[in-house]
């Protein structure tokens, strides 16, 4: 005889309330995660703190740099504090670990970076001690890029050239001129109303950084005699500009000729070009690369060439005269690319009263 209970039972399962404290938790981890794939994968918010962009860009804008025009670059050292780039805003100390380093790769993008693009990249001079930062963490620059892989290019009386043709020039870019006047100041005000630079060299010479645009403008001044770019001549070394050899005689504005490294291009290598290239090949591709003597050895072998694994690129500042760029540095690489500047979502004026703080006619701007 068996015994069966009448009677329905039903399993009851409890589920329990999440306290406010645990919601709140993943409620934070979730816009945390969320943030940092937007960031990584589509689109970041940027600020420019330097000069080196005027007119084109302003100290304090604020701008929206797609990753995706270029293919998002994967982490490189994943292991990293979320929304710090290589440093922690109060202690001041690293903001990533090393312990794990990935290999160099990019997502597909829309296309690919153009001559003339506005490009958010890291500062490839991080690399070297005391620094010595990771790819990704290295500082970030933004400039225009004058040059891609392939094209030869050189600066002729502050005028660039590529590959023999007059290259395109900012509109906003600006530049130093002499301007002498006939004894007589320049009223102030009208010198602020064009947000020109200005220093006086003596009692009728000044030096303005101003755009061809403004210094046609100043030319048209009754008390103006005189208004010329500052221009450094033909063959004058200058130690700072890359690639720092006194033999080969380049300035910021007499500069070139040469050739941007490609994928897959193979230069032949001599005494003429050696300091041109060698960082490329051992700082950023990785190779040892020596003289001994009247021979060049890559990894301990004897060579007169070398095949370059990369894309690189030519940036330069539109704000020619108060730019540090690949003039001073040489090439950026493909892997220190981040992204592409779209457009200025905030313009904050510092210098600015109660009521012109915020720059409105630049609000939601495209960069050209």
């Amino acid at each position: 005889m068996s015994l069966t209970n009448k009677g329905k039972s039903k399993d009851k399962k409890v589920r329990t309330k999440k306290s406010a404290g645990r919601e709140w938790f993943d409620a934070i981890l979730f816009a945390v995660v969320a943030a940092t794939l937007i960031r990584g994968l589509f689109i970041e918010a940027y600020v420019i703190p330097t000069g080196s962009m005027e007119k084109t860009l302003l100290v304090g804008d604020y701008l929206f740099v797609s990753k995706v025009n270029y293919g998002a670059r994967m982490p490189i050292t994943p292991v990293s504090f979320p929304f710090a780039h290589h440093t922690m805003p109060i202690t001041g100390t690293k903001a990533y670990w090393e312990g794990i380093q990935w290999d160099y790769r990019r997502l597909p993008g829309l296309g690919e970076v153009k001559r003339n693009d506005v490009v958010v990249f890291n500062f490839p001079m991080d690399a070297d001690a005391p620094l010595s930062r990771p790819v990704d963490k290295r500082e970030n620059y933004i400039k225009r890029c004058l040059a891609i892989g392939g094209d030869t290019i050189q600066i002729k009386d502050a005028r660039v050239y590529l590959n023999n043709k007059p290259a395109e020039v900012p509109v906003f870019g600006e530049k130093y001129y002499y301007v002498k006047s006939d004894g007589t100041d320049f009223n102030p005000q009208a010198i602020e109303d064009l947000n020109i630079e200005a220093q006086r060299s003596s009692a009728d010479e000044y030096i303005f950084n101003m755009t061809a645009a403004d210094a046609e403008i100043i030319k048209g001044w009754a008390n103006v005699k005189s208004v010329n770019p500052y221009i450094r001549p033909l063959n004058e070394f200058d130690s700072q500009i890359f690639p720092h050899n006194p033999s080969i005689k380049w300035n910021a504005d007499n500069f070139g000729p040469l050739i941007v490294p490609k994928e897959g291009w193979t230069v032949k290598l001599d005494s003429s070009n050696y300091s041109v290239y060698e960082r490329a090949i051992s700082v950023y591709e990785g190779n040892k690369i020596e003289r001994v003597g009247n021979d060049i050895l890559i990894n301990g072998k004897k060579t007169n060439s070398y095949t370059f694994k990369m894309n690189y690129y030519w940036m330069m500042g539109d704000n020619r005269d108060n730019s540090l760029d690949s003039r001073y540095w040489g090439f950026v690489p493909d892997d220190h690319i981040v992204g592409k500047a779209l457009f200025v979502w905030m313009s904050w004026n510092t210098k600015g009263t109660f009521f012109d703080k915020i720059r409105w006619s630049r609000l939601l701007g495209g960069i050209h």
